[in-house]
């Protein structure tokens, strides 16, 4: 599905990713990436609560970012 960087998969792989951290990973066919990427987003919510006593996830929304950039310029080999 994704050519490389900048292709209409991974733009929209990124967006997915940056909604649902994982998700963009998973459109591109990556499963155990899409599941990592889901587990840390969600450690990272736990850990920035139990730190802040909030429900502000900053943890969330900086793994979301970071896996949206992931799925953005993801290169298939081959």
């Amino acid at each position: 599905m994704s050519e490389g960087q900048g292709s209409t998969g991974n733009v929209l792989a990124a967006i997915c990713s940056f909604f649902i951290p994982g998700l963009g990973q998973l459109v591109q066919g990556r499963l155990i990436s899409a599941v990592l990427w889901f587990v840390v987003a969600c450690a990272a919510f736990v850990i920035t609560w139990l730190i802040t006593l909030s429900l502000l996830p900053f943890g969330w929304f900086i793994v979301s970012v970071l896996s949206c950039i992931n799925a953005a310029v993801y290169r298939r080999n081959g």
